[in-house]
């Protein structure tokens, strides 16, 4: 039934207090991966960079009218129009910030840097966008810079609350979004979340980001690493995860493993069918499959495809998750097959599905979403 609810040796973390360049990475933002080829465009790949930022502006506050206005000047995605959807996005991003507003300017940053960097425009407009969200951070306080020296890759993260001294500690929320979403997005919300009593830390998904590692299969381990890590400065032995889309994938694969989560939050995951059913793979969306193959560093969809496989959770896994779920699915998901929600109800034991009659990621009822999200977020703390 549908939700009725409105929800031995520890390498240190290194605390970044400044963020005035961006050459300290081990790679360029989004740089392509050894053995990925460039980017190839769908036939209609403007069209769906259109679709997909009606969609998904709103969840990212970018009212619905002013995201009409910019879509209207967009007429290429060719990086040195004057037109393109890179530039438009960008100087209305500038345009916000030289008037002071650095969350908004770093809202259509994000979003000309969408779907992911392939080329210098989009790896300018991605590294502007932690810039100048680390420029509003360090005016505002509360939310440090983590530098997180993985051996896959370095990662960087947002955080909040946490503390050195174990008395004081607080229970870890660890947050990470999907394939284009990055960490900005929800840093934020950061401040808020301690207000609720947690210590609360923002990552990005492998490949997606300031997280140079490859995603693969085995790109769940990353969980257990970060909770071993954070484990100086957070009570990690019960912690929630706060999962969106595929990294609500992650989320599940991690828990069938590592007891220390006990709870997920999730919206929209992949499960199973979405990896393996071909016929379903053919109504994906092409933008979907592009990012995936960057993400992964396949040459081509049917290495992509075989990689895929390996991704699909069964159902005994499934049944090992240990967490409680809570999680939102749309009815008119058209990325996530249906028979993943369904697998999730009958496989994973203790398990609520809110179901919205809505595209992937219920863009269209945020407000919705969001109360969901605090709802369960206050029943986790109690």
């Amino acid at each position: 039934m549908p939700d009725r609810h409105p929800t031995d040796h520890v390498t240190p973390v290194h605390h970044v207090d400044h963020l005035d360049h961006l050459d300290h990475l081990d790679r360029p933002l989004d740089e392509p991966l050894e053995g990925q080829g460039a980017f190839r465009a769908p036939l209609d790949h403007l069209g769906e960079l259109k679709e997909f930022a009606r969609l998904h502006a709103r969840n990212q506050g970018i009212g619905v009218r002013g995201t009409a206005r910019i879509l209207a000047r967009i007429g290429t995605d060719s990086p040195d129009a004057a037109d393109s959807w890179t530039r438009v996005w960008r100087l209305r991003g500038d345009e916000l910030a030289d008037r002071g507003r650095l969350l908004a300017a770093c809202r259509h940053y994000t979003l000309a840097r969408f779907p992911y960097p392939y080329d210098d425009p989009r790896r300018h407009a991605q590294q502007t966008a932690v810039a100048t969200f680390d420029t509003w951070r360090r005016a505002h306080g509360g939310i440090e810079r983590l530098e997180l020296p993985h051996p896959d890759g370095t990662l960087h993260a947002w955080a909040a609350g946490l503390d050195t001294h174990r008395r004081s500690q607080r229970p870890l929320l660890l947050m990470m979004g999907g394939i284009v979403s990055v960490k900005e997005q929800w840093a934020p919300l950061l401040p808020r979340l301690t207000k609720l009593g947690y210590a609360a830390v923002v990552a990005e998904l492998p490949g997606v980001g300031e997280n140079t590692q490859r995603y693969t299969a085995d790109s769940w381990r990353l969980i257990p690493w970060l909770l071993d890590h954070l484990s100086p400065r957070a009570h990690t032995d019960a912690a929630t995860l706060l999962f969106l889309s595929f990294g609500g994938h992650l989320a599940l694969r991690a828990a069938a493993e590592d007891p220390r989560v006990r709870r997920i939050l999730t919206v929209g995951p992949p499960v199973a069918g979405f990896f393996t059913d071909t016929t379903w793979w053919e109504r994906v969306p092409g933008i979907t499959k592009d990012t995936l193959r960057r993400l992964t560093g396949a040459r081509d969809e049917a290495e992509l495809r075989s990689r895929l496989q390996e991704f699909a959770l069964t159902e005994a896994q499934l049944r090992s998750v240990g967490a409680a779920v809570r999680c939102v699915t749309s009815a008119r998901d058209e990325i996530i097959p249906p028979r993943d929600a369904h697998l999730l109800r009958t496989a994973v034991p203790n398990v609520r599905v809110k179901v919205i009659d809505d595209v992937h990621g219920s863009p269209g009822h945020p407000g919705a979403v969001r109360r969901w999200l605090a709802w369960n977020l206050r029943a986790a703390g109690r």
